[in-house]
């Protein structure tokens, strides 16, 4: 049984890194104007905060951001939440981690 449990919390954590790294993808598409709009709510207040907390010379990557995230938005403006919200459903874990994982990414080139 404790066996059992211990595989659960592991599939779980492995979902969760999973779903981390699939927005920071996104985040990474959008930051470098591969896509323009964010297509859920979960990926609009990513982007919002991601545009948040970006370095100043992520400034371009962070206006991208900002302008995908606004895209959903106004077609959805009941859908934008504060950062408290965000992290509270889980879809980042915190700022500092969210902008610690997503600069490094953004400060390489585009294939690499």
């Amino acid at each position: 049984m404790e066996l059992e449990s211990a595989s659960h919390d592991t599939s779980r954590f492995a979902d969760a890194r999973e779903a981390e790294a699939e927005l920071l993808s996104r985040c990474v598409q959008a930051a470098r104007g591969e896509i323009h709009a964010a297509t859920n709510a979960r990926e609009a207040n990513v982007f919002w905060l991601a545009s948040m907390v970006l370095p100043e010379s992520l400034a371009p990557q962070s206006r991208r951001l900002g302008a995908a995230a606004q895209a959903f938005f106004d077609s959805a403006p009941g859908e934008q939440l504060d950062a408290g919200e965000v992290v509270r459903r889980g879809w980042v874990v915190s700022l500092p981690r969210l902008r610690q994982n997503l600069a490094p990414l953004l400060e390489r080139p585009a294939g690499r």
